[in-house]
């Protein structure tokens, strides 16, 4: 099978079982990955929001639109990267997601990052970094780069992982657009 066909596999999956999913119930619809099968960067959320609920892809509302300034003015394009979320579900009034919930996502977070094979892994938010780097404190280890060993395809595989801010943080505290994009201007270094 293809990269391609392995994520519709992935996704159908997640589809099938929806009905006893965390957070498919309160939810429209799931939010899988989009972008590059083969892309040397992942992008990892926490959740999606109410804009990525509504139209079924994730950081498509006012969080994604700042993602998308910070990649373009980094001379990266969207369709060149991978983007994703560990829970696949929006949260009820837009919650944190619960550890319960993130530890049952990380399995098909896992399997899209087996099936993509990315040479970094930049996590957005206290969320999706914590998943990566238990213990990870935002403000202090955002755009810290790090090497993390994930058990992938049943053996051990180190990835570099980047944690950033979530963008979403940018729109409540506007003094952090300019720390995204001094953090920012690492991602393209880390695939050489």
């Amino acid at each position: 099978m293809t990269k391609q066909e392995k994520l519709k596999s992935l996704k159908a999956k997640l589809l099938q079982e929806s009905t006893n999913l965390p957070l498919a119930k309160s939810a429209n619809q799931l939010v899988f990955g989009v972008g590059n099968v083969d892309a040397d960067i992942v992008f990892v959320g926490e959740a999606p929001g109410r804009n990525e609920d509504q139209k079924g892809a994730p950081f498509v509302g006012a969080a994604g639109k700042i993602l998308d300034g910070m990649l373009e003015s980094n001379g990266i394009q969207r369709e060149d990267v991978y983007i994703t979320n560990i829970v696949k579900y929006r949260p009820p009034a837009n919650r944190d997601p619960s550890e319960e919930e993130k530890e049952f996502f990380w399995q098909y977070l896992t399997s899209e990052i087996e099936i993509i094979k990315p040479k970094v892994i930049v996590t957005l938010g206290r969320h999706s970094g914590e998943a990566f780097l238990p213990g990870l404190v935002i403000s202090e280890d955002h755009g810290k780069e790090q090497t993390v060993s994930l058990k992938l395809e049943n053996k051990e595989t180190t990835l570099k992982i980047l944690p950033l801010y979530h963008p979403a943080a940018a729109i409540y505290n506007r003094s952090l657009i300019e720390t995204l994009n001094e953090d920012f201007k690492k991602v393209n270094k880390l695939t050489n």
